[in-house]
């Protein structure tokens, strides 16, 4: 209304005399006082929308950050305890932490701003039909355009979020496995098994095996001969478990008493006995390594003697073949006598007649 009044006294003639220039101030000095209580009013709306969205946003902000060294503090207290050293590691709950509080501050910002936006444009008489129409063709381009950067995006938000994995996790993420070194929102670092690093996108990632939560099982089986006495056998492998969990560090990596399950599999010369644990995860391979070293060492001073490894099915001695297998069927040509051989035997060149050679006369006497 008031952008139309101002279009109309714009558009008025210019003074020409003393009475015009009187009356045109007059007509605009009437015109301001009609239409600055409207201008005081909506900039006292503008200013009031632009206060409280900024007193909004730093509230905002200011709480998220707080939560964010609550949980810095939490993590903190347990540091350096065994509890701590066990199941807690700091720099993967920091990145985590930065990273919750960087997607919650962004999302905060952007819808308190934005609103704050929308509500000045609205106190301005402005149609917000024709720009909301504009927003969401636009929205919807650019999500076809970058919908891979989209769902990277979403993806890591989520991970973090659910917490499947943090640096220093050993993960199997399908297009790669290893260590992980970095989290972020889009792409995901890990350190292999040879030193490379990988870059994974978080959009790719279809399935995660996180290898270090939880607990892990260390597996060893051992294979001695069968005419040994299974009792003593058991005995010498609980007492090295029982010795493997009292010196360190194997005692803060074992969780659970090491077992011996039973026989494995049975051969003709030789019988398997699997043992188990249940340790740290991440420290399962460790663990199978000693419990492999001090089993040898053990058995060897018992008088228990390791055999090797029991032939592979696919590699045993197959049967003799059948002789006959190779031989052909009787056939009618194989007699030389009978009409289909005589048919396929090639055809005898018939004896070629040398020409008549020219007789020379005989000299006749002188």
């Amino acid at each position: 209304m008031f952008w139309s009044a101002a279009l109309a006294a714009d558009s008025t003639p210019r003074p020409t005399t003393l009475d015009d220039a009187q009356k045109s101030a007059t007509n605009a000095a009437g015109w301001v006082e009609e239409n600055w209580s409207t201008w005081l009013g909506i900039g006292l709306r503008m200013a009031l929308i632009l206060i409280i969205a900024f007193v909004l946003r730093s509230v905002v902000r200011r709480a998220i950050t707080k939560l964010i060294e609550r949980m810095n503090r939490t993590v903190q207290a347990v540091d350096g305890t065994a509890l701590g050293g066990l199941l807690v590691n700091v720099e993967r709950r920091r990145q985590r932490s930065a990273a919750i509080g960087s997607v919650l501050r962004s999302v905060a910002s952007f819808l308190i701003m934005g609103t704050a936006a929308l509500m000045i444009l609205s106190a301005l008489q402005i149609n917000l039909a024709p720009l909301l129409a504009s927003a969401g063709v636009a929205g919807v381009a650019i999500g076809f355009g970058a919908r891979n950067l989209v769902t990277d995006f979403l993806s890591g938000v989520f991970m973090i979020l659910e917490d499947q994995y943090g640096v220093g996790d050993t993960i199997d993420a399908g297009v790669a496995s290893g260590e992980v070194i970095e989290v972020g929102l889009r792409v995901t670092k890990l350190r292999g098994d040879n030193g490379e690093i990988w870059y994974v996108r978080n959009g790719e990632v279809k399935r995660i095996g996180n290898l270090s939560q939880g607990w892990a099982t260390a597996a060893v089986d051992v294979q001695v001969r069968a005419e040994e006495d299974l009792d003593r056998v058991r005995s010498v492998i609980t007492q090295v478990g029982v010795d493997m969990a009292k010196d360190e560090p194997w005692n803060e990596r074992l969780w659970e008493p090491i077992e011996v399950l039973g026989l494995d599999a049975v051969y003709l010369d030789s019988m398997i006995v699997r043992v188990s644990a249940r340790t740290m995860p991440g420290k399962s391979v460790g663990v199978e390594r000693e419990l492999r070293w001090r089993i040898k060492k053990a058995l060897d001073e018992a008088g228990i003697q390791l055999v090797g490894r029991p032939p592979e099915p696919d590699l045993e001695t197959e049967a003799p073949a059948d002789p006959t297998a190779g031989t052909a069927a009787p056939s009618a040509l194989s007699n030389p006598d009978s009409p289909q051989s005589a048919a396929a035997s090639p055809i005898t060149p018939s004896a070629t007649v040398p020409p008549p050679s020219a007789t020379v006369p005989p000299p006749t006497a002188k």
